[in-house]
Order: C-alpha cells, then sequence, then structure tokens
C-alpha cells in the first residue's frame, strides 16, 4: 500500500481532511508473498484510529484534574449529570466517517485491481495456449526425428553385427591356420625327432641335444611321450606287436624300432629323473623335489614316481621301526598282554602314524601335482603294510576245537584284543580319511584288514561265553567240595543238606552270565554295521545266555530235590511195624527226627533256590526289555522268536520247580502226618466223665502241626510269589485237609472230645486263612460243621445237615466215630434218613 508516502502529518485535523480528499492507492504487490489480510487492514486503519485513542489519553488526564479533593484525601468524581453534558458536546467516535470513506475507497481500488488481474490472466491464457501449440508441434517433429534415428541405429546395428561375423568367421579361419601352420611345425619336428629314433635299434647315441640336455628335460619328456603314443599307434593300425618285431628289427619295416628306442629312452629318462628326486628328497629341496615330479607325471600319470616316494619312507623300509610298533603296543609280556594295556599301546602307536602321515601329507602337497593320489597310496601303504603287520602279531585266530585255555585268558583274551584292534584301527582310518585320501575306500580297507577275523566272530563269541560258562560250574563245583571236605563228615543226612547248601543257586552267578552276554553284545554292535546281521548276531548271543541260565538254574533245583528226594528215603528208611521193642522203637524215633530235620531243611533250601530262580530270570527279562529287544526289532519275527526262546529255555526249569514243589509238600504232609502220630492221643478226643469242666484247648499234637506249619512254611511265603504261591498253598491246603480226614478216622470221640476237635479245628482254620485259599477256607469251615456230629444228641444228627447237604457222605464217616455209635443203634436210626434223602 502507498499513501502519504511524502511523510505524516502534524495534528489530527488535517490528517482527517486528508482522508477525505486524497485517494488511497493500494498495490498488487501488497497482495504477493506472504499476504496477511491483518496487516493490511492494520496499515489502512492506523493512521486514523491512533488520533482517537490519544483524544482519550487527554480526555482522561483532565479528568483527573478537575476532580474534587476531599477533605480526608480521597477524590471525588464528576457527576453523571456532568458526564452528560459533555457527551452531547463532542461526539462519541468522531473517525467514522474518515473510516467509512476509507474503506469505500479501499473497495472501489481492490475492484479495479481485480479487473487488471483478471485481464492479466485471459492474457496469459492466450499466450499459453499459443506456446502449447507451438510446444505440440515442435514434440511431434521431435518424435518423428527420434524414429527416424532408431531406424538408423537399428541399421547401423545390423551391420555392425554382420561384420563383425565375418570379422569372427575370418578370425577362426586365421586361427585355424595358424593352429595348422604350428601342428604342422611340430609335427615336421616331431617327424625329424622320430626318425632319429627310428635309426638303428639300441642307437640312442645320434639323437638331438634336446634328449640329452638337463635343462630341456621336461621338454624332452613331453616330446618323447608325443612321440612314443604315435609310433604304438600306428604299430596297433598295423596289427603288428612289439615283441613278435624286436625278433626281427633288421627288417626296420614300419616304427618298430622307433618304439623300442622310445621305451628304453623314457626309461632312461624315468630313471634319471627319479635319481634327481631322491638326491632333492633327502637334502629336502622341495622345488627340485616338485620340478621332477611334474615331469615324472607325464609317464603313467607320475605312478612311478608316487610309488617311489612312498616306498622310500623310513615307516616301510626300516625294521626298528616295525619292533618298535610290535614293543610299544605288546610291550615286554609279548601274547600276555592285557586289552587295557595294548589299548594304551594302539592309542600311543595310532597317533605316532596320524603324526608321520601328517608331516609326509605337508611334503606332498608341496611337491606332486596329484597330491590326492599320493596320499591314497600312502594311507593304502600304512594300512597294508604297518597296521597288517601289527595286527597280525597281536590277533592270532585261535581254533575252535582246540580252545585256548583259560588260564591263559581263553577266547574271552582274543576277543577282547580283536575289540580293542578293531576299534582302534577305525578310529586311525577316520584320522586318515580327515587328512585327505582321494578316491581310497579307507572304511572299506579298514574292514578287509579283519575280514578272516569277523567271518568267524559268531562262532568265537558262541564258544567263548560257552567256555566261561563250564569254567564258572567248575569253579562252584571245585569251591562246594573244598567246603564240604573242610566241615567233614557229620553224618549222612546232615552232609547232603550242606552240600546241597553249598551248590545253591546265587543270584550274583546269573547277574554273572548277563554281565558276559552284555560285553558280547557290545562287540556285536561294534562289529555288525548291517542292521539284519547285528539283529542275528545279538540273537546267537542271547541265546547263549538263556541256555545257560536255564541249564544252571535247572540244575540247582535239581540239586535242591535231592535233597527233598534223601530226605524221603530217610523217613521210609525208619519206618517200623507194630511189633517192635522198646529200644528199638526209641532209636526209630530218634533217626525219624533227624530226617524231619533233614526234611525241614531241605524244604528251605529248595523255597530259597525257587526264590533265587525267579530274581535269576527276572534278571534276565529285565536284560532283555532293556538291551536285547530294540536290536532285533529290525528284523520282521526276530523279537518274537527271542520271547518263545527264553520261554522255552525256561520250561525245564519250572518243570524242576514244579515237582521240587510238589515234593515240598509231600514232605511237609509227611512231618504233619509224624507229628499226629506222634502226640495225638486216644484220650485227646474221649476224655473220661469225671465231672471236670472240660478242655478248650486245642490238642498238643494240633498245636504241634501248627507250630511247625507256621515255622516251614515262613519260607515259602518269602520264597514264592504271585499265582505260585497261591497254587502252592491252595494244594497244601487241601492235602492238610485229606491227611486230617483221614487221620481223625483212628479214633473215636465223645461230646467233650467233640468240642476239642472242633477247637483244633478252628486251630487250623485260622492258620490256613492265612493261605488266602477260599477253596480251603470253605473245606475247614464245613469240618467245623461236621464237627458237631459228636456234640448233638443222636435224635438231632437228622437235622444237622439240612442246610449242607454237600458234606453228608463226609459226615456219615464221622458218625461211625461217636462213641455211642453202637449203643444208639445210630446206624439203623440214620439208615432211613439217608435213603429218603438220596
Amino acid at each position: 500500500m502507498k499513501q502519504s508516502r511524502d511523510g505524516t502529518w502534524s495534528d489530527r485535523n488535517s490528517k482527517s481532511s486528508s482522508v477525505a480528499s486524497v485517494p488511497l492507492i493500494l498495490d498488487i504487490d501488497d497482495f504477493k508473498g506472504d499476504f496477511s489480510f491483518d496487516a493490511l487492514f492494520g496499515n489502512l486503519v492506523n493512521d486514523l484510529l491512533p488520533s482517537f485513542q490519544d483524544e482519550e489519553a487527554d480526555s482522561a488526564e483532565g479528568n483527573i484534574g478537575g476532580s474534587d479533593m476531599l477533605a480526608n484525601g480521597d477524590v471525588r468524581a464528576p457527576s453523571d449529570a456532568a458526564k452528560l453534558a459533555q457527551g452531547l458536546s463532542s461526539p462519541l467516535f468522531p473517525e467514522v466517517d474518515g473510516l467509512l470513506s476509507l474503506f469505500r475507497d479501499s473497495c472501489t481500488e481492490l475492484i479495479d485491481l481485480r479487473k487488471q488481474i483478471d485481464g492479466k490472466l485471459y492474457n496469459l491464457k492466450k499466450e499459453v495456449s499459443v506456446q502449447d501449440s507451438k510446444h505440440r508441434k515442435t514434440l511431434a517433429e521431435l518424435e518423428q526425428g527420434v524414429d527416424g534415428l532408431f531406424g538408423s541405429f537399428a541399421r547401423l546395428d545390423s551391420r555392425i553385427s554382420s561384420v563383425g561375423q565375418t570379422a569372427a568367421k575370418i578370425g577362426d579361419h586365421l586361427q585355424s591356420a595358424d593352429a595348422q601352420r604350428e601342428t604342422a611345425s611340430q609335427t615336421i619336428e616331431l617327424i625329424k625327432y622320430l626318425m632319429e629314433f627310428n635309426g638303428s635299434p639300441g642307437d640312442l647315441m645320434e639323437l638331438s641335444p634336446l634328449f640329452s640336455d638337463d635343462s630341456r628335460v621336461a621338454e624332452a619328456a613331453s616330446i618323447a611321450q608325443k612321440l612314443r603314443s604315435f609310433a604304438e599307434e600306428d604299430l596297433g593300425r598295423q596289427g603288428l606287436s612289439v615283441p613278435s618285431v624286436m625278433g626281427n628289427a633288421t627288417a626296420s619295416r614300419g616304427l618298430e624300432v622307433a618304439v623300442a628306442n622310445l621305451q628304453d629312452y623314457c626309461n632312461e629318462l624315468e630313471n634319471r629323473l627319479l635319481a634327481r628326486f631322491d638326491a632333492a628328497s633327502q637334502k629336502r629341496e622341495l622345488s627340485t623335489m616338485a620340478e621332477c615330479a611334474k615331469i615324472l607325471s607325464q609317464f603313467n600319470r607320475g605312478t612311478s614316481a608316487m610309488q617311489h616316494y612312498v616306498a622310500t619312507r623310513p615307516m616301510f623300509i626300516d625294521v626298528e621301526v616295525m619292533n618298535a610298533d610290535t614293543r610299544l603296543v605288546l610291550g615286554d609280556q609279548g601274547s600276555h598282554a592285557s586289552p587295557s594295556n595294548v589299548a594304551r599301546g594302539l592309542s600311543s602307536l595310532f597317533k605316532e602314524i596320524t603324526d608321520t602321515v601328517r608331516k609326509e601329507a605337508a611334503t606332498i602337497m608341496a611337491v606332486f601335482p596329484s597330491p590326492n593320489d599320493v596320499m591314497s597310496i600312502l594311507v593304502q601303504r600304512v594300512l597294508e603294510q604297518r597296521v597288517t603287520a601289527l595286527l597280525d602279531k597281536l590277533l592270532v585266530k585261535p581254533s575252535l576245537v582246540n580252545l585256548p585255555p583259560m588260564e591263559e585268558g581263553g577266547l574271552l583274551l582274543y576277543l577282547r584284543m580283536l575289540a580293542v584292534a578293531y576299534e582302534k584301527t577305525q578310529e586311525l582310518a577316520r584320522d586318515l580319511r580327515a587328512m585327505g585320501c582321494g578316491d581310497l575306500d579307507v572304511e572299506g580297507l579298514t574292514e578287509s584288514l579283519f575280514s578272516s577275523h569277523k567271518d568267524e566272530y559268531p562262532e568265537h563269541e558262541q564258544a567263548s561265553l560257552r567256555q566261561l560258562y563250564q569254567a564258572k560250574m567248575e569253579e562252584l563245583r571245585a569251591e562246594s567240595q573244598q567246603l564240604s571236605e573242610s566241615t567233614g563228615t557229620i553224618g549222612r543226612s546232615k552232609g547232603a543238606s550242606v552240600a546241597s547248601s553249598h551248590q545253591q543257586i546265587s543270584v550274583t552267578v546269573v547277574t554273572e552270565f548277563v554281565r558276559w552276554n552284555e560285553e558280547a553284545i557290545s562287540r556285536c554292535a561294534l562289529f555288525s554295521s548291517l542292521p539284519a546281521t547285528l539283529a542275528a548276531n545279538v540273537k546267537a548271543v542271547f541265546t547263549c545266555l538263556l541256555d545257560q541260565v536255564g541249564q544252571y538254574i535247572t540244575e540247582g533245583l535239581e540239586r535242591a530235590r535231592d535233597g527233598l528226594t534223601e530226605a524221603a528215603a530217610l523217613r521210609e528208611r525208619f519206618v517200623l511195624g507194630t511189633s517192635v521193642s522198646r529200644r528199638v522203637a526209641a532209636a526209630a524215633a530218634s533217626a525219624a527226627e533227624a530226617a524231619a530235620a533233614a526234611g525241614e531243611s531241605s524244604f528251605r533250601s529248595f523255597m530259597v533256590a525257587v526264590q533265587r530262580c525267579g530274581s535269576s530270570v527276572a534278571i534276565v527279562q529285565q536284560y532283555f526289555a532293556n538291551s536285547i529287544s530294540r536290536l532285533l526289532l529290525p528284523v520282521d519275527g526276530a523279537h518274537a522268536a527271542s520271547c518263545e526262546e527264553m520261554a522255552t529255555a525256561m520250561s525245564s526249569a519250572e518243570a524242576a520247580a514244579y515237582k521240587g514243589l510238589q515234593q515240598c509238600i509231600e514232605t511237609v504232609m509227611a512231618e504233619v502226618e509224624r507229628l499226629l502220630s506222634a502226640e495225638q492221643k486216644a484220650t485227646d478226643y474221649r476224655s473220661p466223665d469225671d465231672g471236670m469242666a472240660p478242655d478248650h484247648r486245642p490238642t498238643s499234637a494240633c498245636t504241634r502241626v501248627v507250630a511247625y506249619l507256621s515255622r516251614v512254611l515262613e519260607a515259602a511265603f518269602t520264597a514264592l510269589e504271585g499265582l505260585n504261591k497261591q497254587a502252592f498253598l491252595t494244594e497244601l491246603g487241601i492235602r492238610l485237609h485229606k491227611g486230617l480226614l483221614n487221620h481223625w478216622q483212628k479214633f473215636t470221640f465223645n461230646p467233650s472230645g467233640g468240642l476239642r476237635l472242633k477247637r483244633d479245628i478252628t486251630e487250623y482254620g485260622e492258620f490256613v486263612r492265612s493261605f488266602n485259599a477260599p477253596s480251603v477256607d470253605e473245606k475247614f469251615e464245613l469240618l467245623g460243621i461236621m464237627a458237631n456230629v459228636f456234640i448233638v444228641a443222636p435224635e438231632s444228627l437228622s437235622t444237622l445237615f439240612e442246610g449242607t447237604p454237600s458234606i453228608r457222605k463226609d459226615a456219615q464217616r464221622f458218625i461211625q466215630l461217636r462213641e455211642d455209635y453202637k449203643s444208639a443203634k445210630l446206624a439203623s436210626r440214620l439208615s432211613s434218613l439217608w435213603t429218603s434223602s438220596s
């Protein structure tokens, strides 16, 4: 905005008048840039509004000066009437007219500015339209030019491509011609050299200097090989053989002489290079060795140089090295070295071999152009010569016909040595493989070193287990015999029981069997790489364990049965008739007591054997579940077959245990019958009617029998478990019930005796209740009911068995034992009852 550019007015009156008379000038530049309406409005009105503010300030000052001052110092304001009079004399907002005029002028100028802007915009639109038309026309012309340019470039590119192809063809022809020229030149040279070699047989003195110059050995070797290949190929086409031609060299037809001379020259050159290689090797001149090896690689791909280098290594030609290997592994003990010492020796030796090969590998990498091939030959030589020589001394395969004695370690020592050697050699093979062996199958070569041993390994393993078992049995028999001899002669019966106890089944021995088998299984896993082979070997080895444990526990049970049999023979020997003297009867009773003691001892021994037999079988089953079954799973049917074999192997032991338990029952019942016969008195069940109170205690015989059963069956309760225990106690309870019935048939009962019998039956019933056999408990409960036939009056017998008709047959026999059976004529009285009831 451009307003009052010459300066500001001096007073308000002149300013007000000038606003009305001077037109307001607004510039377009005021609206450019950061335009602000507030700033524009302020520039318009700031020249008018400050005069109004100054007047207000002056008015305020006048009012303060004209006010009255009160006596107390307060100012008294003018009255409202005075204010009203002042307002009527001057306008409240005197600049309003100036502002209205200013706003009208501003609107007019803003309208003019808008028109100017609209005109300029119109002109600009027309100019832009014209320029846009020109631009579009120019772009169209440029597009046509670019299209033409692209066409020119395409033609140029096609031309360049054509020229390039022509140049390439020309270059190929030139290269081919140059190669042909070079080949022709080389061929001329080769023909020249070939003619020199095809001169006279064995004449190598007239050759070109090339073939005798040591500085051009590599070139001479290359040319000699080319000439030799060409000459041999030519002879092959002619169908001639070198040996036939050598027999008639004077004919000199073809290139026969050249072939022979080239062969001689190549041999001579190869030997010369090998000699130079050896000389450089002794001086450790690796560059010279590498140069010779590179040249020798043209002769049979350098095989002779590789083999020559490996063969000249000290570890293959020094006999002292071989002897040191043997001393390190076997020590001073020779063939009696322990597997642990051999393992340490092999570890040290193979570490030394690995270090030596690693040093040789560094030289080989620096010298030979094909180091992997040389390493293959070196490693193969190490395994086939050095390791094999040691294994031949370490592993002497024993004969299966004449086994080595156990004093020298037996087959087990050989198998342990074999396992140690195999494992350590495998570790050596892995270490050598890690250093690089080319295409050599190190693992297969290592396996071949042990092939002869692994072929018969299963048979040796089984034979070793059988040998260990036989040695253990001989050891146990010797210990038993020695212990028996140390105890001296203590009587035949006691001696039998002592000998039996000395040969009792031992869980420790069975555990030792399992430990042997575990060791054998670990060797099976070591030697068997295929799951099927492993399963077959494991099955065979586990079968040996089954045979050993089955035979051992069966023999142990049979020995325990022998004690029972001897005790039974002792009992039968001292069974006497009725008409003997008192002295003989006393001696027989004493002998019977000894037989009873032997029987009880044999019973306990057999129960211990049965208990240990069960523990042994559990150990084998646990071992099968933990270690064997998983190894058999890869082969269909192997697991089931082993389970069946395990059941078959234990069947003989089960049969022996069953027979022994039957003998135990016979032994117990024989002693029960002896006690009953010796202790039971006729007056026990037919006490005199002397007016005394009846005795409600069990009879002495009952007390003795129950005490004996409690004492002797304690071993059975401990040894037997599960169904075996239940079956044994049930059978014993039934036999006891039957024996008591037969025993009581020998006595006559009065009512007080019937009460005594009922007390005995109660005592027996309480004891057999510990058998946990319901069928036995039921039989003794029925016995208690039948005992009532001796207590009730004769007229009440008919109603006694109305609720239990199943015991009527036994009840008839019991009734016949009543003291008043004949006097009360019970036979005739009950005959009609039995007939009507039946």
